[in-house]
């Protein structure tokens, strides 16, 4: 049986580090499920989205106003995004369905390198694969120019608006989610916090960068409509905010970075 990729205890990396190509074999199927939870996520925002925004829809005709219907989609995507966090799926993945979280665990010392680049492989090839989907079923409407096939770019007010946004929002998620984490009273309820604050934030911050906070969803939606305009935005602002939330986080915190829970402890290590 292939081990978790969430394990009881941090074990320090050194020279006994396994390989890549090991540390492939025993996670594998880790980073599948990796893949398979932001695939999830695209997914759904992908088959909710047409149905408030495209003209023919009814719902576009009941709720007319454009900030009720981020409401809905935030609604959606939070619900969705609290079910796998509490599911026995995302307890055993930890529900990151982010690089930059990905890589924040890492900078703390809860995932290893090599784990955190596979990760990171497969979350971009989930995110590329997922608009698939939603294109083959729904056709038209997914590229409706209210949807762009799920693309996120800056709106009018510029990109470096959208760079500022996206840096804000993912700071506050990535520092909210490791306090509540590290707290003994909010460690059970950090997956409802994580689930508020996107739900929140699409209701809100949409309008300013379309609330990306994840390189790999704008990367496969960006791939899938072939329209590029401020991808560096994302690719940019929300690892170096998330980066920047976990060094304010060790620095603040750090006798209590090691009981972080829920998150891929390092796995390099032969134990």
């Amino acid at each position: 049986m292939t081990p978790p990729l969430v394990l009881p205890a941090r074990a320090a990396a050194g020279p006994a580090s396994p390989s890549a190509l090991a540390t492939f074999r025993r996670h594998w199927p880790d980073y599948c499920k990796q893949a398979a939870d932001l695939a999830g996520f695209v997914i759904v925002a992908g088959g909710v989205a047409p149905l408030l925004e495209y003209q023919g829809s009814p719902a576009r005709t009941v709720i007319k106003s454009a900030p009720p219907r981020h409401a809905v989609l935030g609604s959606v995507m939070a619900v969705f995004v609290a079910a796998l966090v509490y599911s026995p799926w995302g307890e055993r993945t930890g529900a990151h369905i982010n690089p930059a979280v990905i890589w924040s665990f890492s900078r703390l010392g809860r995932i290893g390198g090599w784990d955190a680049l596979f990760c990171t492989l497969f979350q971009l090839i989930g995110a590329v694969i997922a608009p698939l989907l939603p294109l083959w079923l729904i056709g038209r409407p997914f590229g409706h120019e209210k949807i762009r096939y799920g693309t996120t770019q800056p709106c009018p007010p510029g990109e470096w608006v959208a760079f500022a946004a996206e840096f804000v929002i993912s700071f506050v998620l990535m520092l909210v989610l490791l306090f509540a984490l590290g707290s003994k009273a909010w460690e059970k309820g950090s997956g409802l916090l994580l689930a508020a604050l996107i739900g929140l934030y699409i209701a809100v911050e949409s309008p300013l960068s379309g609330m990306s906070l994840n390189p790999a969803r704008s990367f496969g939606a960006a791939l899938t409509a072939g329209q590029w305009t401020g991808i560096w935005v994302y690719f940019v602002a929300p690892p170096l905010a998330m980066l920047l939330a976990a060094e304010v986080y060790r620095r603040a915190r750090p006798a209590t970075i090691a009981g972080l829970s829920h998150y891929p402890v390092a796995t390099e290590t032969t134990s």
